[in-house]
């Protein structure tokens, strides 16, 4: 990258206008792959996107991806406008896949500042054997070719007829960008830099659109003016000009070649007197007629995109207002004194940093409908690999999380979509002996459930085995209590154990004994909780237990001795002071509570953390009931201090390194000042398990 002269803002803007055209790109071709053909929409759609691609690649300088762009653009072109007969679709979706996946690597590189070197000229060669395959399939067509001398062209031309004049046509076009496009001279080059491939007779206004960043404003205000010559019909002029990305409005008009030839030669009298035809003040009513057609079909206009470093900086923001705020309303000074105005003024500043927290909350939010839809690639190219037909079926894709957990949890549900079909989903002769139906089905699930979001991978294959799953465990010595006493949840969480698989054979994908350990530790990482369920013969559900986010939670802070900790609101089911006999102690001094005839265990904080206190008699004490993932536990504290929000804060390396704490999620800062160590419910209820 140091060898080019590339600004940042406009890097950034390339990497992600293509990054969303080559999804967009993917999600085409898997769509039109299931129907076995290809629409005229879709082929308009992909020569479109390759055409963009194509014009800011060039711009931008990597050679090699606005090549194979070109070169895939030139293929729709010949399907667009000859229409073959004769096109082996799946062929097609096979290449120009492998050419996404080539932009998707490059993009990569580009991204962690890397040259983009890849080498695309094999797959070039295969797109051209590819064209040259249709058009000796269509001998009409080709003889066709042959009488006109008409070659395919590299460049855009409206679908119609190619009603090319004998002399040259002159136009001018007005060009207004969408509002908060952004880089609307960067915008106004590409315009340019695309109409040099139809014409070399053209002139814009203003000229220097890349060199002064003022001409910006210019463009905001009066639109992009472009005067071209050119043998090509209004029609397919507007037709081009339309295909313009961010484009809100457009004004293309036929011009005589007099006043072309008057405007173009004294170039430095164009920037200065901008002579237009057209009056202002239609300009500004065409502007407000396009606005007011537009506004109901885009949403992109009340859309604006931000950079996830501002995000996370105005999260950290918040998170520090939250605990100022603490800092101030339970303030130790104000103990003791009856303050109305302090108290009333207070509270509308916490209801206050409670909304803006949740509005900070929600921008961060993001649809899971981008990762599941990645889905759709795995499960097409699995299955023709592994000769499995199978169905992804998506429900819930609107739930929103945090962008940081969508990060976090993108590879694990990867890793767990390949597991359902290899080892899951039988092959089909399998699966037409079981009298199951031929095609497999694999189910991605999302569901809010209170702060917490369930993510289900489901598949009706063969289920997991128990017996052969325990056989391996006890081969691995894996297992940590005896077979009799583990429950089926508990048996089947065993394949998440690292270096535990059952697959037979290693195949491309899954079966090398690791990956699912990996699977959990991400999860883990981001709070949340993995369960497996399965019924042999029918199939397995994978469950994901993710919090919404994990910056700011509701939590009820408690004291044991000097030392402050805090329990997440979600987890704890009741608190109660208890009485003696209803305490029970079984033989091996474990201590236990009878509440409403059922039996918990009881885990006292000042023992595991080893903490001096005065309130070792649960009479004196307070009990917090906390339940998750099923299971529940009683943990003993001196006694409760408030509910309060918390921001989530991670325990310094040289902890985490060095003292091996396990039951802690975090830390956090309380009004006073002090430090309070977040608990983790889960990591205590295995521990004492």
């Amino acid at each position: 990258m140091s060898n080019r002269y590339i600004s940042e803002p406009m890097l950034e803007m390339y990497i992600f206008e293509t990054t969303q055209n080559v999804e967009q790109l993917e999600k085409c071709i898997l769509d039109n792959e299931k129907c076995s053909s290809y629409s005229k929409e879709a082929v308009n759609e992909i020569f479109r996107i390759m055409h963009t691609i194509k014009g800011s690649s060039a711009m931008m300088l990597f050679g090699n991806i606005s090549s194979l762009a070109h070169q895939i653009e030139d293929l729709f072109y010949y399907i667009r406008e000859q229409n073959p007969q004769f096109i082996d679709c799946s062929a097609l979706s096979d290449l120009i896949l492998e050419g996404i996946d080539f932009i998707k690597v490059e993009l990569h590189k580009i991204k962690n500042g890397e040259e983009a070197d890849g080498d695309c000229q094999e797959l070039i060669g295969q797109i051209k054997q590819y064209l040259s395959h249709i058009r000796q399939g269509s001998q009409e067509e080709l003889a066709q070719e042959k009488e006109t001398g008409h070659k395919v062209q590299q460049y855009y031309i409206a679908s119609g007829k190619l009603n090319i004049t004998a002399s040259g046509n002159y136009y001018k076009a007005v060009i207004y960008f969408e509002d908060g496009c952004e880089m609307e001279n960067i915008r106004a080059y590409t315009v340019v830099h695309n109409l040099k491939e139809i014409t070399e007779d053209i002139f814009f206004i203003p000229e220097d659109v890349i060199d002064k960043d003022d001409t910006v404003q210019i463009i905001r205000e009066k639109g992009f003016i472009i005067y071209l010559n050119v043998d090509k019909p209004y029609e397919e002029i507007h037709e081009f000009f339309m295909q313009t990305i961010f484009l809100k409005a457009l004004e293309l008009e036929e011009v005589s070649q007099e006043e072309f030839n008057q405007l173009k030669r004294p170039k430095h009298k164009v920037v200065e007197t901008s002579p237009i035809k057209v009056p202002k003040v239609e300009v500004i009513e065409n502007k407000e007629a396009e606005h007011r057609e537009t506004v109901s079909l885009s949403a992109n206009q009340s859309i604006i995109s931000v950079n996830v470093n501002k995000l996370d900086k105005l999260m950290d923001l918040v998170g520090e207002m939250v605990i100022a705020e603490a800092m101030v309303t339970q303030n130790p000074d104000l103990q003791g004194l009856s303050l109305d105005n302090f108290q009333k003024a207070s509270r509308q500043l916490r209801k206050i940093t409670s909304e803006l927290q949740d509005m900070v909350m929600s921008i961060r939010m993001v649809p899971l409908s981008t990762t599941f839809h990645k889905m759709h690639r795995i499960v097409r190219d699995m299955s023709k690999k592994l000769g499995k037909e199978v169905n992804l079926k998506l429900i819930g894709e609107e739930t929103e999380v945090d962008k940081n957990i969508i990060e976090q949890i993108s590879d694990p549900l990867m890793h767990l979509v390949r597991n359902a079909i290899d080892h899951g989903l039988e092959t089909t002769e399998v699966r037409q002996q079981l009298q199951k139906p031929k095609m497999g089905t694999v189910t991605l699930e999302a569901k809010n459930a209170g702060s917490d979001v369930l993510v289900i991978i489901k598949d009706d294959g063969k289920g997991i085995n128990k017996k052969k799953l325990l056989e391996t465990a006890r081969e691995n010595g894996l297992l940590t209590k005896s077979e009799d006493e583990m429950t089926d949840k508990e048996i089947y969480n065993l394949i998440f154990l690292p270096g535990f698989s059952t697959k037979e054979a290693v195949t491309e994908f899954s079966g090398r004994g690791v990956g699912m350990d990996v699977v959990i530790k991400n999860i883990e990482a981001v709070g949340g909780i993995v369960s497996v369920d399965s019924t042999e013969g029918i199939g397995t559900v994978v469950t994901i237990k993710i919090p919404l986010t994990l910056a700011i939670i509701d939590g009820m802070n408690i004291r044991v001795g000097s030392s402050r900790y805090t329990l997440p609101t979600t987890a704890i089911k009741q608190s109660f002071r208890p009485k003696q006999e209803e305490i029970i102690t079984d033989p091996d001094e474990n201590e236990m509570i009878m509440v409403r005839g059922q039996c918990y265990p009881i885990m006292r904080l000042h023992k595991y953390y080893g903490v001096r206190t005065a309130v070792t008699d649960f009479t004196e004490g307070i009990l917090i009931m906390v339940e998750q993932d099923e299971k529940t536990i009683c943990l003993f504290a001196d006694e409760l201090l408030g509910q309060q929000q918390v921001v989530v804060k991670s325990l310094p390396n040289y902890i985490k390194e060095t003292k091996h704490i396990t039951g802690l999620a975090g830390c956090t800062l309380l009004g006073d000042g002090s430090i309070s160590l977040i608990l983790d419910v889960g990591g205590l209820i295995s521990n004492h398990g």
